[in-house]
């Protein structure tokens, strides 16, 4: 949108944003924005997307036309949302474009991004010596099946390395170790203000000959787990604790970037949300510099390849009309924000079913 063809721009598109981030700093809201969210202009795509080393190039270039356009009312920035998710669905999985299952070349776009990254963190500071700069990792908090299996502690551990910890890890030591393959990428070393954490739910690993682009684990939740509509996503709020005890050890604040569920009828949405909340609030306690939360998301989104099947909007949304229909998560969410804490009466009158597990007598 911002940026239709290689050689021109389009103008009025990025004002848009100018004109959105405005209005929030005149309203009191602190705007955070994301420069690269999975999609790519097709451009980019005709000359190999992030495969293509001259890519980090185009997205530095980018986000210096970007980045000075809002720098008078942003200073938050995700320069990459989940490039480890950009990665694994697009050429490990390939249920992402471009539909690949190529281990070599989801390496290089990995180190490729990491490039593009530590460009676009100078090029930020460059222009805003103020900003906060990182990006947003889902972490999945992966827990082998049996722990006393190597069959099964082996992936999980691999899956760790590469879909937790690599990338962050090349952002603070300049190596990006992918355990089969390590590069030395120097320029990303340091190049990270804060850690953005996305996180929806915990996965069990088990040992499976047949998922070689999972390297070998496949990935379930718990036979009693608490379910979303879809089943996509597991209410297993101990894994937002094993995130933020991970992010924690990075030595810098962490902001949760995204965190949600996707319940059409905000059945579980109340208690997902209170239960995720909670352990926020634990890790606070430890004097963890916790700085921010993100719900995923304000209103009911078209969530990729799964379109309009998860909604995840804290509002919904009517696909004829466009008119937002108001969840009780609304009404839940705003007495947070209002209290600036979860009490036992919002507990009661939105989630009773977790009144005694929060609150035990």
């Amino acid at each position: 949108r911002i940026q239709p063809t290689e050689d021109s721009w389009d103008d009025s598109a990025l004002q848009k944003y100018v004109e959105i981030a405005r209005w929030m700093v005149n309203h009191e809201m602190t705007p955070m924005v994301t420069l690269h969210h999975f999609s790519d202009p097709l451009w980019l795509v005709d000359q190999e997307g992030w495969e293509n080393p001259s890519t980090p190039v185009h997205f530095a270039r980018f986000c210096r036309k970007t980045v000075n356009a809002l720098k008078d009312y942003v200073n938050l920035w995700i320069t990459i949302n989940e490039p480890n998710v950009y990665v694994m669905c697009g050429w490990l999985l390939g249920v992402f474009p471009p539909g690949k299952n190529k281990l070599g070349l989801a390496a290089k776009v990995y180190e490729n991004l990491v490039r593009g990254h530590a460009a676009a963190y100078k090029i930020i500071h460059e222009l805003q010596p103020n900003a906060q700069v990182g990006v947003a990792i889902n972490y999945r908090s992966l827990k082998p099946a049996h722990s006393w299996s190597l069959l099964d502690r082996l992936p999980a551990s691999i899956q760790n390395q590469i879909f937790n910890n690599a990338f962050l890890e090349c952002l603070k030591n300049g190596e990006l170790d992918m355990v089969l393959k390590k590069v030395k990428i120097p320029e990303a070393a340091n190049t990270q203000d804060f850690i953005g954490l996305n996180y929806y739910s915990r996965d069990i690993v088990h040992f499976d000959i047949t998922k070689p682009g999972n390297m070998f684990g496949r990935l379930e939740y718990p036979k009693d787990a608490d379910l979303s509509s879809t089943g996509f996503i597991a209410n297993i709020p101990e894994g937002m604790w094993d995130g933020l005890k991970w992010a924690h050890r990075f030595e810098l604040p962490i902001i949760i970037t995204e965190n949600g569920v996707e319940d059409k009828e905000d059945s579980m949405r109340p208690r997902y949300l209170i239960e995720h909340l909670h352990q926020v609030w634990k890790a606070a306690n430890y004097n963890w510099r916790i700085k921010g939360y993100f719900h995923w998301s304000l209103v009911d989104n078209f969530e990729w390849e799964r379109g309009w099947s998860q909604r995840f909007g804290l509002w919904g949304l009517d696909l004829k009309t466009q008119e937002r229909i108001r969840r009780k998560s609304v009404d839940l969410y705003e007495e947070i924000c209002k209290e600036n804490g979860i009490s036992s009466q919002m507990v009661e009158k939105y989630a009773p079913e977790i009144f005694n597990k929060l609150f035990p007598s």
